[in-house]
């Protein structure tokens, strides 16, 4: 290639944990292909922690607050501490994009530009710097891939004995949360699953909720407290104990690195992890383990974890309402309003209704921005022009009466069948 860089920047402040994941080939691929280059990042917290230590980044930048003009003024502050000779973004609000062209750097500032709806988003990306002459035409690896050192890895290991016991079979881990509320899976069907695979003779354990839970402060990056997942006996309320003998092992409070370490741990054995389209699924894939995903607001062959090792559960395919190269745009995104829902069952826990000030944003310029501009979870910025809205949590429609329809439609039983399945296979994913 022509071009040599020795400052690269990768700006990634979509908001979600699942977003960094999705960007990992790129920066690892960047890396690779300019290994004389320092490559430095701009990203926020919590997700952060996943590149450090990460041998190909040499710093990573956050955002200092939450507020309005934190990202950008996180990217004019890398700019300020040093000027690159190349910038990458994913994001397009707040000016940032303008900011970086300003620098005098060569910049690739639309990474979302014409996507077709079945291109996986991190495939696109590595096509695009491919056509840009940023990558060279072949030996780019497109799947995603934490570095851990050995002693994450040993404690991965320790915490999932201490949580399963010493079962030799292949265990499951379960992540029933996820950081947007049109993405979760009803707590009825979670319950189904566990009292499925448990039937079986599967080892199953349950993932704190997670990615909203996470702190972002260094000093307590861990997940809170879970909501256990009972065998036909109800939910334990939140932060209490699965001491309930019907109750699956919860996972005890990790940071993310951990949490990545105890799903490299899973891969190890051969087990599966079982969630959402959510960022703690997206790290498990990273980590080398097998993953079922469900897909619902989202359209597997665009969002998709990719790899051997991923097996897809797409919820309602042929729904109108989804956009998949616009997906903020979709009626259900930012509170779960599904116009396809049906009432779910008498005595069904509803989720929350959203707080007050947690409008969904504008998206019909690429500077549209929220409401407000709370620390951002979830995968809220997967098309790139917004900024990310403030989390909405449990939140659903106004009033709290719906669970969206394509979620609902993936059953219990086609989970537990694709586990197994996924569990029987041979060898480990690449």
């Amino acid at each position: 290639m022509p071009d040599r860089f020795s400052d690269i920047l990768v700006v990634d402040l979509l908001g979600g944990i699942g977003d960094l994941v999705i960007v990992l080939p790129v920066i690892h691929a960047l890396a690779a292909a300019h290994p004389a280059a320092t490559l430095r990042v701009v990203t926020h917290e919590p997700g952060a922690d996943l590149l450090r230590g990460d041998p190909a980044v040499a710093g990573v930048r956050v955002p200092a607050h939450s507020r309005d003009g934190a990202a950008r003024a996180a990217v004019a502050a890398a700019l300020a501490e040093r000027r690159p000779d190349l910038a990458v973004t994913t994001t397009r609000y707040g000016g940032i994009p303008d900011l970086l062209r300003d620098s005098g750097a060569r910049c690739v500032t639309d990474l979302w530009r014409g996507p077709p709806p079945d291109e996986l988003v991190g495939d696109r990306y590595l096509r695009i710097l491919r056509d840009e002459g940023l990558l060279p035409p072949s030996t780019v690896d497109p799947l995603p891939r934490l570095r851990l050192h050995p002693r994450e890895r040993a404690e991965g290991a320790r915490l999932l004995a201490t949580l399963l016991g010493p079962t030799r079979r292949r265990p499951v881990l379960l992540v029933p949360e996820a950081g947007m509320a049109v993405k979760l899976w009803p707590e009825r069907r979670w319950k189904e699953l566990a009292a499925i695979l448990a039937g079986l003779g599967i080892p199953v354990a349950t993932v704190p909720p997670a990615p909203h839970a996470f702190a972002a402060s260094p000093q307590d990056r861990t997940l809170a407290p879970a909501h256990a997942i009972t065998h036909g006996r109800g939910s334990a309320a939140p932060g209490a104990a699965a001491a309930d003998a019907g109750a699956a092992a919860v996972l005890p409070r990790v940071g993310l690195r951990v949490l990545a370490a105890v799903f490299a741990e899973v891969a190890r054995r051969g087990g599966v992890v079982v969630g959402g389209d959510t960022g703690p699924l997206r790290i498990a894939a990273a980590a080398g383990a097998r993953t079922v995903a469900l897909f619902g607001p989202t359209l597997a062959s665009r969002y998709g974890l990719g790899g051997p090792g991923a097996t897809h559960l797409q919820g309602l395919p042929g729904c109108p309402h989804r956009r998949p190269a616009a997906i903020t745009t979709q009626v259900c995104w930012w509170h779960a309003d599904c116009p396809l829902t049906r009432p779910p069952p008498a005595g069904t826990l509803l989720p929350a209704a959203a707080p007050t000030g947690s409008a969904a944003p504008r998206t019909d310029t690429a500077s549209a921005r929220p409401a407000g501009n709370a620390a951002p979870t979830g995968s809220a910025g997967l098309s790139g022009g917004a900024a990310p809205a403030r989390a909405t949590g449990r939140s659903a429609a106004p009033g709290g009466t719906t669970e969206p329809a394509c979620m609902v439609d993936i059953s219990a039983e086609a989970v537990a069948e694709a586990v197994v399945r996924s569990l029987a296979a041979p060898g480990r994913p690449a």
